[in-house]
């Protein structure tokens, strides 16, 4: 399972999360087939979105990412419960282009495209959702998510994030990331202070290949603050689908279309997350249809 970290500077200033994803990401990979740099771009924004989660408040309460930028690999979506528990996929996990000429890493930008938009979906137990969209950036997720936070919830942001790939046979070898916050106590000297901390930083990936935990990589990202631990979280792949749910959402189809559907020898439906399939008789069909001329 993944660890996730939740740590406060002493002093008040900021925090800090940071989390080792690698289990996570694996699993992403194995149910999805994803290609090396689809796995980088889907494992990157499950990190991010397992950190977004990990802060709501309510247990039933969500966060959707969705990013969009019109390349290869289509959408790319990530959700997170309220624990940090991830799940997510790739609309074209297949897709795949070279590797950068300039520096020999995996293209994610350009299969994610950098024209469009990435949303952010919180479901708080309200009435409606609370839905924040901001334009791409780089497509590359970790400087996404930074001008997210800048711009739809006004908090300055550092964000990290990497997936490390056997490029042989695409196996994820690790993955993970950190996000700092400054706490609105802050001032320019505690910008300072982290800038000149994170110069020369190894990537994340290398951090986690040297055996690095979540609580070190707080640490060694913020050497000019002491940090103390707010939570420790054990993260991971979950779906949260049921025959129940899938019951649910072909209710919501209407009578009319659950009837004409009942005309099958067997109806089929697969989660979109997990891949696992929900089959119904036309019998069970036609009480749905039964049941949503109520609703």
């Amino acid at each position: 399972m993944a660890e996730l970290v939740r740590c406060i500077s002493n002093d008040g200033l900021l925090t800090c999360m940071a989390a080792d994803t690698t289990d996570a990401v694996r699993e992403a990979h194995f149910i999805h087939g994803t290609s090396n740099v689809c796995s980088a771009a889907l494992g990157r924004l499950l990190t991010a979105a397992s950190f977004m989660g990990a802060v709501l408040k309510g247990e039933e309460d969500s966060v959707t990412l969705r990013l969009n930028g019109n390349g290869p690999a289509g959408s790319v979506i990530a959700v997170s419960d309220a624990k940090g528990n991830v799940r997510g996929y790739v609309t074209h996990p297949e897709a795949t282009l070279p590797i950068r000429a300039a520096d020999g890493k995996l293209d994610v930008g350009g299969i994610v495209g950098r024209d469009g938009s990435l949303t952010v979906i919180k479901d708080l137990g309200m009435r409606d959702p609370y839905i924040g969209q901001v334009p791409i950036v780089s497509g590359e997720i970790a400087e996404d998510i930074t001008s997210y936070f800048a711009i739809s919830e006004q908090v300055p942001t550092v964000c990290a994030l990497g997936v490390l790939c056997d490029p042989e046979n695409g196996n994820i070898l690790n993955a993970g990331g950190f996000l700092i916050q400054l706490l609105p106590t802050a001032d320019d000297s505690t910008i300072d202070a982290v800038e000149e901390g994170l110069q020369g930083l190894p990537s994340v990936t290398h951090l986690l290949a040297e055996g690095l935990t979540p609580e070190e990589i707080c640490k060694k990202v913020l050497p000019k603050f002491e940090m103390e631990v707010l939570e420790r979280s054990t993260v991971g792949y979950r779906c949260n689908c049921s025959k129940e749910r899938v019951e649910r959402a072909l209710i919501s189809l209407g009578a009319k279309e659950l009837e004409q559907m009942a005309k099958d020898e067997q109806t089929e439906v697969n989660c979109t997350f997990c891949h696992k399939k929900y089959t119904f008789t036309p019998e069970e069909i036609r009480a749905l249809a039964e049941s949503s001329k109520g609703k």
